[in-house]
C-alpha cells in the first residue's frame, strides 16, 4: 500500500508539472514585442509589390488568426491550446516555415538532441562517479588527491565557456572537427552513422566535461563519509578484501543520492544541451528553439518547449519510479 501511495504522488506530481509547464509555454510567446501575423503579412506585401489591398490584406490576417488559434479572447485561445496539445498532441502549421507542420520539424529534431544528451549524460556520470568513488575511498592517496583537484577545476566552468574553448582549439588552430555540424539529409547508411559521429564529438565532449565535475565532487563526499560507517569499519576488520568493500558496501549506498540528483537536474542539464546546439549548430531542439525565438513563431515555440517539458518530467518520473529498484527502504515509507 505504501509503495502504491508513493507511485499516485510521484505520478500526481508529474501531472501538475505538465500542466504549470503548458500553461506557462502559452502565456510566455505573447510577452515577445514581434507579432508573427503582421511579420509574415509584411512579407507577403514585399513579395507581391505592395499590389495587395487593405480587405485582403484583413481577411489574410483573419484566416492566419484562425489556423494559428490566435483569434477570440485570451482565455478562449488558451482553452483552445490545452485541447490540441492534450487530446491531440497537435501544434498546428510554422509559421515561419508554412505550411509545415511543427509536429514534423520537431520528430525531425528530436533525436539529434536525444542521441546527444543520452549518451552525453549517462558518459559523464558513470566517469564522475567512478572517478569519485576512487577519490573517496583512496582520499589518503596523492592520486585521490589530483583526482578531487579535477572536480574542482571543472565544476565551476559554464557550458558556453568549455563550449567556446574547444571550438577554438579543436575547430580552428587544429581543424580535427568541423566548426559547425554538417550532415547531408538521406538515408541512414554505415557511412552517415560515422558522419553524424564525427559532428557530434564536440557537442558531446563539452557535455560531459561540464557535468563530470560535480558528479566527482559529490560521489568523492558520499563515498567518503560512507567509507567511515561502522558497516564499512565492521567488514574491513572482518577481512573482506578491499575492492568488495568499494563495490559492495561503499558504491552501493553512495550511488542512491547520485541518483536521486540525476533526476533533479535533467531540466538544467537539458537547458545546457540547447546552448551547446546553438554554438555548434547542432541541428537539435535548441537550435529549432532559437529559431522559433527569433521569428516570433508561436506553434514552433509552443511545440519545442512542450516536448522538452514531457521529456524531462517524464525521465525525471521514471527516475523517482525505479528507485525503489535500487532502495528497498523507499517501500516501507
Amino acid at each position: 500500500m505504501k509503495l502504491l501511495q508513493y507511485i499516485a504522488g510521484k505520478i500526481g506530481a508529474y501531472l501538475v508539472v505538465l500542466f504549470i509547464g503548458l500553461t506557462i509555454t502559452f502565456f510566455l510567446p505573447r510577452l515577445l514585442p514581434s507579432d508573427p501575423i503582421e511579420n509574415y503579412i509584411v512579407q507577403l506585401e514585399q513579395q507581391a509589390g505592395q499590389t495587395m489591398s487593405p480587405e485582403d490584406l484583413q481577411a489574410i490576417r483573419e484566416r492566419l488568426q484562425q489556423i494559428y488559434g490566435l483569434e477570440g479572447s485570451l482565455f478562449s485561445q488558451y482553452v483552445g491550446y490545452l485541447e490540441s496539445v492534450v487530446l491531440h498532441f497537435d501544434f498546428g502549421p510554422s509559421l515561419a516555415n508554412f505550411p509545415t507542420p511543427v509536429n514534423e520539424i520537431i520528430l525531425t529534431a528530436l533525436p539529434w538532441t536525444v542521441g546527444l544528451m543520452g549518451i552525453s549524460v549517462v558518459i559523464s556520470w558513470v566517469i564522475g562517479n567512478l572517478v569519485g568513488l576512487l577519490a573517496g575511498f583512496f582520499h589518503d592517496r596523492p592520486t585521490a588527491t589530483a583526482l578531487e583537484v579535477l572536480g574542482v577545476i571543472l565544476y565551476p566552468i559554464p557550458a558556453y565557456i568549455v563550449a567556446l574553448v574547444m571550438i577554438m582549439l579543436f575547430a580552428y588552430i587544429w581543424p580535427i572537427f568541423p566548426l559547425t555540424t554538417t550532415v547531408r539529409p538521406g538515408p541512414l547508411t554505415l557511412k552517415k552513422i560515422r558522419v553524424i559521429l564525427y559532428n557530434s564529438f564536440l557537442p558531446a565532449l563539452t557535455l560531459v566535461i561540464t557535468r563530470l565535475g560535480w558528479n566527482i565532487l559529490s560521489m568523492k563526499a558520499v563515498s567518503f563519509s560512507n567509507k567511515e560507517e561502522a558497516y564499512v569499519t565492521y567488514a574491513r576488520l572482518k577481512g573482506t578484501r578491499p575492492l568488495k568493500v568499494m563495490t559492495g558496501y561503499v558504491a552501493r549506498n553512495s550511488i542512491l543520492p547520485q541518483i536521486t540528483r540525476l533526476s533533479l537536474t535533467l531540466g538544467a542539464i537539458f537547458s545546457g544541451t540547447v546552448l551547446i546546439e546553438i554554438l555548434f549548430q547542432y541541428p537539435g531542439l535548441g537550435l529549432v528553439m532559437r529559431t522559433a525565438a527569433g521569428t516570433g513563431d508561436y506553434n514552433l515555440m509552443y511545440g519545442t518547449i512542450t516536448i522538452t517539458i514531457f521529456a524531462v518530467a517524464t525521465a525525471a518520473l521514471a527516475i523517482d519510479l525505479l528507485y525503489p529498484l535500487f532502495d528497498p527502504r523507499i517501500r516501507y515509507r
